[in-house]
């Protein structure tokens, strides 16, 4: 068994989603053997990269922040154009928070980084269960990209993504279950327009809300 057989290294953006990746990272691998990589994209807002760095102090993680304001020079959308207004997705289009090749990008960058820190598994929080449509949130996708990487760098990587098929009351459960319900719904941040505590009415916030109120019904 390889070194990085036992490390990990985790996609976090200091969202629902990532938090409750990173927090099962560490119960899988131990505090030690996990670090995250955030990515800075031209987003909207600060704070959702205020929240990752919070997050990965309170937890003890070692983190890699990396810029990918390029991105900006080939793609418009509403996540990185504060000009254009939030919209839901219609007639099955992709809504414009899209912000296409952005996992493939964050991928590619965090086997590199990977690579360099002789770590083998590498955790991204997509799901194809409850979002947005998204394509790459698939799990063909995440499959074709992990035998591209490892072809490109003649490595094993293992891509995990431990929400592939999870709705987001079952999110909410499974942060519950590893004992940090509180801390994710506390720390992490997804509001789409930057509010702290979330504005509550963007998709993501519909989203969070809806799932987490889905889920502490469930337990009545």
């Amino acid at each position: 068994m390889s070194a990085g057989s036992n490390k990990a290294l985790v996609i976090f953006s200091g969202g629902q989603d990532s938090t409750t990746c990173l927090i099962k990272a560490i119960q899988d691998y131990g505090v030690s053997s996990v670090q995250a990589i955030t990515f800075i994209y031209g987003q909207r807002h600060d704070i959702e990269i205020a929240c990752a760095q919070k997050i990965c102090s309170l937890l003890g993680v070692n983190q890699k922040i990396v810029s990918l304001n390029e991105i900006q020079q080939v793609t418009d959308n509403a996540l990185i154009n504060k000009k254009l207004e939030i919209k839901q997705d219609k007639d099955h289009n992709y809504p414009n928070t899209f912000v296409a090749g952005r996992n493939a990008l964050f991928l590619l960058y965090a086997a590199i980084y990977a690579q360099q820190q002789s770590i083998q598994n590498i955790v991204i929080g997509v799901s194809e269960a409850d979002y947005s449509g998204y394509p790459d949130c698939r799990a063909e996708f995440i499959t074709s990209m992990n035998k591209t990487l490892n072809l490109a760098m003649d490595e094993s990587f293992i891509i995990h993504t431990p929400l592939i098929h999870l709705t987001k009351d079952q999110v909410w459960a499974l942060a519950d279950n590893l004992g940090y319900l509180e801390f994710v719904n506390q720390y992490s941040h997804t509001c789409y327009l930057g509010i702290p505590g979330g504005c509550g009415t963007c998709p993501s916030c519909i989203l969070r809300n809806q799932g987490l109120e889905k889920y502490l019904k469930s337990k009545k």
